[in-house]
């Protein structure tokens, strides 16, 4: 076990954070990049082929509006579909790749389901290239009844004023150098803990639902994202990030006891993608083509086995 302090410059090594902490944590956020310019100006473009809603509104040092992207033609006699990325702002292709599906293959799925698509719940974290919220929270293990996250409670507020009932989630998410350059050591750091360096699987992975495992629903995700990007191999003891692998590409977690975002929605079929940007043997277009091969291969599965 590696000491917390050895890694991490803020903080006293086994104590967790006090607000004092977390306010200069906070401190040394800066934006590195615009998400009226990368992402709501893209879902501004999608207005003539779908509805777009306001579902909530983020006051920090900016204001950020939040987008929900809906069927124009919203039919109670289909299937409906949730889509949600950008839950860690700074998984890239998570927000590109959930916007690159909307632009280019969401119509094509109208006549069969109801699409509805978060593509950016944490636009801080897209704007700042941060895993957290300026609190120092995880929204993506923050998605429960009261979160302190409000990322997480106005997805959640809003999924519940739907009344609506989700055949499937899918969930777009990376995994990146920085899980252990920065935000591991930060984690560890925060709650006073030891820090364990790991590795970073080298391809796509998925994590599904222990209590809603559906084997063949990943796999076939599995196999439609392999024609766009290789899947990461287990390690020696055939492991992805500590998880025993279920099949290949697919571990599981009780998601829903974690507080991640899947497992709020409570669909049959639920998925959070892994992807790899930092791969030398992926392109960031990759990665945003294999989000959208993950959503446009769970949809396709569920057409073929006629899932309503």
């Amino acid at each position: 076990m590696l000491d917390t302090q050895n890694y991490y410059s803020i903080g006293t090594s086994g104590i967790k954070w006090g607000e004092k902490e977390k306010k200069e944590w906070f401190a040394q956020q800066k934006v590195k990049r615009s998400y009226e310019k990368e992402v709501v100006s893209k879902i501004e473009k999608l207005r003539a082929h779908f509805n777009i809603e306001e579902y909530g509104e983020l006051e920090y040092l900016s204001n950020y509006k939040l987008y929900a992207v809906k069927s124009i033609n919203w039919d109670s006699s289909k299937p409906n579909i949730l889509v949600t990325g950008g839950v860690h702002g700074y998984e890239t292709s998570g927000v590109q790749g959930a916007l690159r599906f909307l632009k280019d293959e969401a119509q094509k799925y109208s006549d069969k389901f109801n699409i509805l698509v978060l593509p950016s719940i944490s636009p801080w974290g897209y704007e700042t290239i941060n895993r957290w919220n300026p609190l120092a929270i995880d929204p993506n293990r923050s998605f429960y009844k009261d979160s302190p996250a409000k990322e997480s409670s106005l997805v959640i507020d809003y999924i519940g004023s739907l009344g609506t009932k989700f055949l499937a989630h899918i969930d777009l998410h990376e995994t990146t150098d920085t899980d252990e350059s920065e935000f591991r050591p930060a984690l560890a750091a925060r709650d006073g803990v030891d820090y364990a360096a790991d590795g970073v699987p080298d391809g796509f992975y998925l994590v599904g639902d222990t209590e809603r495992p559906e084997p063949e629903f990943q796999k076939a995700i599995i196999d439609s994202v392999r024609k766009v990007t290789h899947i990461a191999p287990p390690d020696a003891d055939g492991k992805i990030i500590g998880k025993l692998i279920e099949q290949e590409g697919v571990i599981n977690y009780d998601t829903k006891k974690l507080g991640l975002c899947i497992g709020f929605s409570d669909a049959k079929f639920s998925t959070t993608t892994e992807v790899y940007p930092d791969s030398p043997r992926a392109t960031d277009e990759e990665c945003i083509l294999a989000q959208v091969a993950a959503v446009t291969g769970a949809l396709d599965f569920l057409i073929k086995t006629n899932q309503k």
